[in-house]
């Protein structure tokens, strides 16, 4: 089955979106308010990015702006729009998954005002390949990925995705192909600050994943996918390290990470923990 699209009214009631997300839904959002100020809109005429990273971005309580361009009153003011979305974020989680609202982190917020990267990346940095998120310096273990995203596009240019088959189906193909954990490989990483943690066996399992989807090119054409194009003005949620996506095309969206523990969910047995231990037959090395 591929990833359905599940449009939710503004005021809709929460009732099963938890659930449906949980399952590989993407929650697409058509039409809540996010109104820039006059001030704000320069933000989409021209990116306002130093280009040494692909977004700019804030992280932590201090919200510091990284990988901004402008004057200081300019990136100052990019910096309160993405505070402002973090914000909008939040309220979007705690009106519509109102029982995560008190068990999700939120992380970075980004500003990503550039094209998808045609160039000719490595398979492994490129994003329009179908992938599952996984972060090869910061282990999440018992965490999920849940991320917001809104195209704010000025001209009427849709953010282009793909979306493939659920996550249980791709793991039955590629989880034989993988290595074995290493445990003492782990605990190495970890102690030369390679990662800012230890690697769990689930997190070993994910990056593994995600870099056998990229570069397997026979199944980035022929596996099941769809073709989805999200309008200026809409808002989308998704648990990405649940939904199989790739990033095809669109210029100026706005982006919050969030993590939200495995025994938050509604039904914790949907989380890719729990499908890849049951593919395995046995619980995963913590």
């Amino acid at each position: 089955m591929i990833s359905p699209i599940r449009t939710v009214v503004a005021g809709e009631n929460a009732g099963s979106l938890a659930r449906e997300l949980e399952a590989g839904a993407v929650l697409l959002f058509p039409d809540l308010p996010f109104p820039f100020s006059a001030y704000e809109h320069r933000f989409t005429e021209r990116p306002f990015a130093d280009g040494k990273a692909k977004n700019v971005n804030i992280r932590g309580e201090a919200a510091e702006l990284r990988g901004a361009a402008g004057t200081p009153e300019e990136q100052e003011a990019l910096r309160q729009l993405l505070i402002r979305y973090r914000a909008f974020a939040r309220d979007l989680i705690g009106t519509y998954l109102p029982d995560y609202a008190d068990r999700v982190a939120l992380a970075g917020t980004s500003y990503r005002p550039f094209d998808v990267d045609r160039r000719k990346l490595s398979w492994r940095r490129d994003d329009t390949r179908l992938h599952v998120d996984a972060f090869p310096s910061n282990p999440i273990g018992e965490k999920r990925i849940l991320r917001v995203f809104r195209n704010i596009n000025p001209s009427g240019e849709p953010r282009r995705w793909r979306v493939g088959e659920d996550f249980g189906s791709m793991a039955e193909t590629f989880l034989p192909r993988l290595p074995r954990y290493a445990p003492l490989t782990a605990r190495l990483l970890a102690a030369l600050r390679i990662t800012k943690a230890r690697r769990s066996e689930y997190d070993h399992l994910m990056l593994h994943l995600h870099d056998a989807l990229k570069q397997d090119e026979t199944y980035q054409a022929s596996a099941p996918q769809a073709d989805v194009a999200f309008r200026p003005g809409e808002t989308w949620v998704t648990f990405s390290d649940l939904v199989m996506h790739g990033a095809m095309g669109g210029r100026y969206m706005l982006e919050q990470t969030a993590y939200l523990p495995v025994a938050a969910q509604a039904d914790p047995g949907l989380s890719p923990q729990r499908i890849l231990a049951a593919k395995l037959g046995r619980p995963l090395h913590a």
